[in-house]
């Protein structure tokens, strides 16, 4: 959201109205990333941009969204979009990951509640350049801010920023803040996440013979948005210039926040893979794990 909500400001007030009464569904399934072993790659998607992870033990955590309603704070009060469906874990089910990883300021993908509910000085926050001071930095073990093409070395894990085509105000003057997607890396497997982007060359930069285990890559929110955010058959490309193997699709099903009605982005990416490709659907709904 953020400069988005400035341009959007009717469509959301209307929405803000219609959404009063309107009940949050449950999320359809629930992982369980208890019973996920320290080898290997595990995921799960607890809705919008919210993945969470386990690389060789190390859990991971993006973009963390557990609140009702993302907006504008006025006292005990949020003004802004309520979730259409809730999230598949809450942050008090979660043991506090290793690392949360924020992709940039806008209020869809840096929730202030959920990031203060998830201080722990257990857990490294990976943010981009410029957006540490939306944190309370003291609750968190370190706070590292990353520019593109920077990295940090969290024990086992590697973290790398990369360019987006997307932008990174939270409101509508402070442009100055950074807007990523990142390179993960452990021991033996090779993750990307896309964060928000539109369609862009810059993922053929990120291609290697090894390729990535899995992208993560937002499909929805094109209507009418589509010069900052892609639609599914561009997710799609991109994630085939970054030689990616799985794709974990995010940003759809959990908040309106565009006019394409609400299965059509995920429909259009199982059509765009074709039958042959279907396995390359790491999941397609809130809650599923792999």
């Amino acid at each position: 959201m953020g400069a988005f909500a400035v341009r959007a400001a009717p469509q959301v007030l209307e929405r803000i109205a219609a959404d009063r009464k309107r009940a949050v569904l449950p999320a359809p399934y629930r992982p369980r990333p208890a019973l996920w072993r320290n080898k290997g790659l595990h995921a799960a998607w607890l809705g919008h941009s919210t993945v969470l992870l386990k690389m060789d033990g190390v859990t991971i955590l993006t973009d963390p969204v557990f609140s009702t309603r993302i907006g504008v704070g006025v006292g005990p009060v949020t003004i802004g979009l309520k979730r259409i469906v809730g999230p598949a874990l809450d942050h008090e089910d979660l043991i506090h990951p290793d690392i949360v990883l924020l992709s940039h300021a806008h209020m869809d993908h840096f929730d202030k509640p959920s990031l203060r509910a998830l201080e722990s000085r257990r857990t490294t926050v990976v943010t981009a350049a410029k957006t540490s001071d939306l944190l309370r930095v003291k609750g968190y073990k370190a706070v590292y801010e990353l520019a593109w093409r920077e990295k940090v070395r969290i024990g086992d894990i590697t973290i790398r920023a990369v360019e987006v085509n997307h932008w990174g105000a939270r409101m509508q003057r402070d442009t100055y803040r950074g807007y990523n997607g990142y390179v993960i890396q452990s021991p033996h497997y090779r993750v990307l996440f896309a964060g928000d982007t539109a369609m862009t060359d810059a993922f053929r930069g990120l291609r290697t013979k090894r390729g990535f285990d899995l992208a993560i890559m937002p499909i929805g929110a094109y209507n009418p948005w589509v010069r900052a955010h892609c639609t599914p058959e561009q997710a799609l490309a991109m994630a085939d210039q970054a030689n990616a193997e799985r794709i974990l699709p995010v940003h759809h099903k959990t908040f309106q926040l565009s006019r394409e009605p609400y299965t059509e982005p995920i429909e259009r990416l199982e059509a765009a893979l074709g039958a042959s490709g279907s396995d390359r659907l790491a999941l397609r709904e809130i809650g599923e794990e792999v």
